[in-house]
């Protein structure tokens, strides 16, 4: 049977540079799977509501489930996974469930969090079709990353730092398994 990989939640504000330092990671790694959480929604093609809007909870629940449990399948088989999106603490009850199950993987939380200024010009700047790039929602977003309370401690700012010494920093953190979470939550 092949060890478990870890699996690397990578989260915050749009703008944050999860896709750009997941991606990099992902890449470094010998066995490894970069899961960007937006794919997931646009796979609904019918029915989606935007995930960002309160009347989206339920929906986002049930993908987040298929998320976790895509992510921990890859990881039980070997890879390291990053889960590149919006996860917030809210969303971590669908990993907790899973974690207990396989404690023999790694669960580490990681937040960028740049300025909110910061995060909301990084966003707006984006090309993609498919990008956020309304103020409003991304503000928003911004504001439930704003104070973690006991996960503050899993916070990293990258307002000052280029995509590769951001990425560099992650790395060392996931390495000293700095932002593993207790699957006793």
């Amino acid at each position: 049977m092949t060890e478990p990989g870890a699996l690397i939640i990578l989260t915050g504000p749009p703008g944050a540079g999860k896709s750009t330092i997941a991606r990099a990671l992902a890449s470094r790694r010998p066995k490894a799977v970069h899961l960007h959480t937006d794919d997931f929604w646009h796979y609904i093609v019918a029915g989606a509501i935007a995930p960002y809007e309160p009347a989206a909870d339920a929906q986002n629940h049930v993908v987040l489930d298929v998320i976790a449990g895509a992510a921990f399948t890859y990881a039980l088989g070997g890879f390291t996974t990053f889960v590149d999106g919006i996860v917030g603490p809210w969303m971590l009850p669908h990993f907790h469930r899973q974690a207990r199950n396989h404690p023999g993987l790694s669960l580490h939380y990681v937040v960028l969090r740049p300025g909110r200024d910061v995060a909301l010009t990084r966003a707006r700047q984006r090309t993609a079709p498919t990008a956020l790039t309304r103020e409003e929602p991304i503000l928003r977003m911004w504001d439930q990353f704003a104070d973690l309370g006991e996960l503050e401690r899993h916070v990293m700012d990258t307002s000052r730092d280029d995509p590769q010494f951001s990425a560099q920093s992650v790395a060392a953190a996931i390495d000293s398994r700095r932002f593993v979470l207790s699957t006793e939550a």
